[in-house]
This record gives structure tokens, C-alpha cells and sequence, in this order.
């Protein structure tokens, strides 16, 4: 049940835990039995933690990942030759 906001012309503003079906029905005043006018205002939304917002802030934007700067390989490295032994091609 939603909880509804009322005001009494001589007591002022209070709250009532109410089903949605009786939202338009009169409602009394609990202090003088007066019938009260229902208040509109803005919902009472729960807050997100800070933590969390800048976590799914920071999540939305594309992370930028920097080049690392490889060394040029050395000649003698990659080529594995052999020059002693000519018919050991592949070896």
C-alpha cells in the first residue's frame, strides 16, 4: 500500500497508508475528524550511493588502452640459419 499525503485545514499535513482503490475517497483527519484534501507532490525515490552512480557513470564511457611500445626484434633472432651446414636446410 502506498503511503498518501493529506492536509487538514486546521491540523495541517499528515500521511495515510492507503490502497490504490481508495485514493478517492474522503479521507478524516486523525486529530479533528475533519475531511482532508489529498497533496500531490514528488515521490520519495531512493538515492543511489555515490560509489555506485560514478561506477556506472565511468562504465558508459570507452576505456582507452595505450600501445605498448614493442622492441624491434634482432636480426639474429628470427633467422636461425645455420651456415656451417648448407644440406641441413630447415633444421
Amino acid at each position: 500500500m502506498p503511503l498518501y499525503e493529506f492536509r487538514c485545514e486546521s491540523c495541517g499535513i499528515f500521511e495515510a497508508w492507503l490502497k490504490m482503490s481508495e485514493t478517492l475517497n474522503p479521507k478524516l483527519c486523525p486529530t479533528c475528524d475533519r475531511i482532508s484534501k489529498r497533496v500531490y507532490s514528488a515521490p520519495g525515490l531512493i538515492t543511489t550511493p555515490s560509489a555506485l552512480r560514478r561506477r556506472v557513470e565511468q562504465s558508459a564511457e570507452p576505456t582507452i588502452a595505450k600501445r605498448s611500445q614493442a622492441t624491434e626484434p634482432s636480426s639474429s633472432k628470427y633467422h636461425n640459419h645455420h651456415h656451417a651446414r648448407p644440406w641441413m636446410i630447415g633444421h
